[in-house]
């Protein structure tokens, strides 16, 4: 077995976990979530949704993964026996691990759409263009299979290449540099943003709560996105709390990394909107609102060109930093389980996700009539195995076993908590969380609308 990492100290933890929370579901799903949702409706419920019910549930994987100090498979199964329980639960840590890799085969095709949109948006091709011609160049970018397999690659490239230089060397190293360079980018275009977009309505849209247009599926949409939006249930967050020193409180750690993320998200979705609005463009444009409605706005505008690779930057980085976190603990499984060095076990696991990945490349053009369950193609059934069905069990499966099969000391000593917060975290992990991703579950399997 070889020497486990560690993080130097709570900040570059939180730079680490923050830079897997931070991702395209910030970046491209939350604001059009926010436009075909109502705005502020769904704002509102989202946030109180990050929560009640993402805070409990991020500092439950952190405590589960530093109170091990293991990957995920071996962490569920040394934490049942520390509780005399099955050890069937350390499939709960596998069934997680492999939903991160199934992720990242389809996730580093979307981050090579953004590379792809970067060397796009220095060539000045957005100037001055239309609805119809920004529709057709997305699409182009899809009907090519050896384009999106060019820079699905290089984004695999980029992503490995980090998670194999390992903790301190690799993922701390990397975060430190991208998660503030993500800041600084997100608040040049929101100045951008303010100076020549619309930001008051975009205040308006996102802020002016309406309660009148709250709906049942707004309400489950956005416990769905909260959940989903801080990495939780793929063994990400445990394994990095595995890497956590014991001094660092759980609480407040859990806590200022959420503020972060969620900050985050809500900053670009204004960024955006202003762009929008002040565009005349509609805030409903769905999955296709940063590909092809923004890529209007920034054709439309002075400077537009250097925005349009700023912002493709800044989607680019939280996309890396969520890539790394995603096979993370399996490479953590092998250099813990195993002889192979984590360079070794980089490379094998890379060339594996990359395979599946043109694939999913493929399932876009030459591959489009392959179908894989209920009629979806490659990419939609990665998409809705993993996000409709394995993270949300995997996170009811977490909050379950903390919560009914933990001995009580166990979670008191790591959580450290006062009396009434100790309490506060109770209620949430054990009730009010598996409750909510229940719901969330049954709705996103169709089963209610």
């Amino acid at each position: 077995m070889q020497h486990r990492g560690a993080w130097k100290n709570r900040w570059t933890f939180m730079l680490a976990t923050a830079g897997s929370a931070i991702g395209l579901g910030n970046i491209w799903k939350l604001p059009y979530m926010i436009g075909v949702n109502g705005g502020s409706a769904f704002v509102l419920v989202f946030i109180a949704c990050i929560f009640f019910v993402g805070i409990p549930l991020m500092m439950t994987e952190i405590m589960l993964g530093r109170r091990a100090q293991k990957n995920p498979f071996n962490a569920m199964q040394q934490l049942a026996l520390e509780a005399n329980a099955s050890t069937y639960w350390k499939y709960l840590g596998a069934a997680g691990m492999l939903a991160g890799v199934l992720i990242l085969g389809f996730y580093s095709v979307i981050g090579g759409w953004v590379l792809s949109y970067i060397a796009v948006s220095t060539q000045g091709t957005f100037h001055n263009i239309s609805a119809t011609q920004s529709a057709q160049n997305f699409e182009a970018l899809l009907n090519s299979p050896i384009t999106l397999i060019f820079w699905h690659s290089l984004f695999m490239v980029m992503t490995m290449s980090v998670v194999a230089r390992g903790v301190s060397a690799g993922l701390e190293k990397a975060n430190n540099i991208l998660i503030p360079a993500l800041f600084a980018i997100l608040l040049i275009l929101l100045g951008y943003s303010m100076s020549v977009g619309d930001m008051h309505a975009a205040y308006q849209f996102m802020f002016t709560f309406d309660f009148t247009k709250i709906t049942p599926v707004a309400v489950l949409s956005a416990l769905g996105h909260a959940f989903f939006s801080l990495s939780l249930g793929m063994g990400a967050v445990m394994v990095y709390g595995s890497y956590l020193q014991r001094n660092v409180s759980i609480a407040k750690t859990t806590i200022y990394i959420a503020i972060a993320d969620t900050m985050l998200g809500l900053l670009v979705g204004l960024a955006i909107y202003s762009l929008v609005f002040a565009n005349h463009l509609a805030p409903n444009a769905g999955p296709g609102l940063i590909f092809q409605t923004l890529p209007i706005a920034f054709g439309h505008m002075p400077g537009g060109s250097f925005i349009a690779v700023l912002f493709f930057t800044l989607v680019a980085f939280a996309a890396w930093t969520s890539a790394i976190s995603l096979v993370e603990p399996t490479i953590a499984w092998v250099v813990e389980n195993t002889q192979v060095k984590r360079t070794h076990a980089t490379l094998v696991l890379g060339i594996a996700i990359w395979l599946l990945g043109i694939a999913v490349s493929l399932s876009f053009s030459t591959w489009k009539t392959v179908t894989i369950i209920f009629g979806l193609g490659i990419f939609d059934t990665l998409d809705k195995l993993t996000s409709t069905i394995m993270l949300p069990l995997g996170g009811l499966m977490m909050a379950i076993f903390s919560g009914y099969v933990m001995k009580k000391n166990h979670l008191q000593d790591e959580l450290n908590l006062k009396r009434k917060a100790y309490q506060i975290w109770t209620v949430t992990n054990n009730y009010v969380a598996p409750i909510a991703i229940f719901a969330v579950f049954i709705y996103l399997l169709g089963l209610v609308s």
